[in-house]
């Protein structure tokens, strides 16, 4: 089996580079998805509280047989229960439905900074994290203002922030205050909800490489760095997402793809989203 690469966060804990999504995986698909991602070669899953499937993902990693310590389990805490004993409880709640005693890295999921309360969430991650109930912490979605904050009035600096980025929303500038503050960048929509597989250049590539449009993106966020968790429930597709490791994009192709940038945000924006 080709070794996906890992990358060492901020705490010295070690992430595979290469995840399995499970975002709007409906509770119908999520275990036959997951079970393939874990079959073809994935042992990084990605959910959240808010996807509703943390059960069927607990399930198919049960079901698989492959021993906790080779698998890294992400989740998140919804915007409702930011306040402590809010957070508390839903992280509980989430290794339950989970079936796991740890997670590796637990998110606040939105800063939802209309109601100001992501730092009591963050100092609510730092006890979690200190329980033993997650191994590393971070956030997704936070802007600047909110990273430098946190680090500022917290005890414990993210280990990741999660955010939108694709070839079309590279996120340039906010990347560089991931980097700045040892916080590892990882990437959802990596595709761009699908919008960036029909872009010229991505196609142009794909054919050069004798490889899918996916298959070029997902490489540009390896070579990048970036985190990255494609989300298919599509065995072929499952399979062709993992099939990267073995290729290497030219330093002009990763630049020509670094052009690509549009501000092409998708997803909500987080000054927004409360």
């Amino acid at each position: 089996m080709t070794q996906v690469p890992t990358v060492t966060l901020n705490d010295g804990a070690r992430i595979p580079q290469l995840g399995f999504g499970v975002w709007q995986v409906s509770t119908e698909d999520i275990i036959p998805a997951v079970s393939k991602a874990l079959e073809v070669g994935y042992r990084h899953i990605d959910t959240a509280a808010i996807y509703g499937n943390e059960e069927g993902v607990g399930r198919a990693i049960a079901d698989s047989g492959i021993p906790r310590e080779e698998l890294y389990v992400t989740t998140k805490l919804w915007n409702a229960n930011h306040r402590h004993d809010a957070a508390i409880a839903a992280a509980q709640e989430s290794l339950d439905k989970l079936g796991l005693d740890y997670v590796d890295l637990y998110l606040i999921h939105w800063p939802t900074p209309a109601k100001n309360d992501y730092v009591e969430a963050w100092q609510a991650l730092e006890e979690i994290q200190s329980k033993g109930w997650t191994r590393s912490i971070g956030v997704s979605n936070f802007q600047q203002n909110q990273l430098r904050r946190v680090v500022a009035e917290g005890s414990v600096v993210p280990a990741v922030n999660q955010i939108e980025l694709h070839p079309t929303f590279t996120q340039t500038a906010l990347v560089a205050v991931n980097n700045e503050l040892g916080i590892k960048t990882e990437a959802w929509s990596p595709l761009g909800q699908s919008e960036d597989l029909t872009n010229e250049t991505i196609a142009g590539l794909a054919k050069s490489y004798d490889r899918t449009p996916a298959q070029v993106i997902i490489r540009w966020h390896l070579q990048k760095g970036y985190i990255v968790f494609p989300k298919s429930v599509t065995a072929s597709r499952i399979e062709e997402n993992f099939g990267v490791l073995d290729f290497d994009l030219s330093g002009a192709d990763v630049a020509a793809i670094d052009a690509l940038d549009q501000g092409n945000r998708i997803g909500g924006h987080p000054d927004e989203v409360n």
